[in-house]
């Protein structure tokens, strides 16, 4: 019976839950099964590898140098990647999950980025 009750009331939070807070559990838990580092923990000058999630992809974004942004979000916080002198990447879009590697500074309003980062696909 206890068994019953567990997954009736797991099943209820499933149902009840916030979709977008199921999304930031599970990107969360994901950054931290593969040793990366949370973006929220991640300070200015620092060398980092985060795991996350595309959420916005901009090809020639203004203020980009004609280059690509793509907004990373890992479950705690956004970071923005940006590869300047592209106009296209192949397999940058939103959706994707990427794992970035590089040195973390930030964009003129205070947004944290990376800079022509490191990448690979993940799914």
């Amino acid at each position: 019976m206890a068994t019953a009750e567990g997954y009736l009331r797991r099943l209820t939070r499933r149902l009840t839950e916030d979709p977008e807070q199921q999304d930031v559990e599970v990107l969360s838990d994901e950054a931290a099964t593969t040793g990366a580092q949370r973006a929220i923990d991640c300070r200015r000058g620092q060398e980092v590898t985060m795991v996350g999630t595309l959420r916005a992809v901009e090809t020639n974004a203004k203020g980009c140098a004609g280059g690509v942004r793509a907004e990373l979000f890992d479950g705690t916080d956004a970071v923005m990647l940006v590869w300047l002198g592209q106009r296209r990447i192949a397999g940058i879009e939103s959706g994707r999950t990427l794992r970035v590697h590089g040195r973390l500074g930030k964009l003129e309003n205070g947004t944290k980025a990376i800079y022509n980062p490191h990448y690979e696909i993940q799914k």
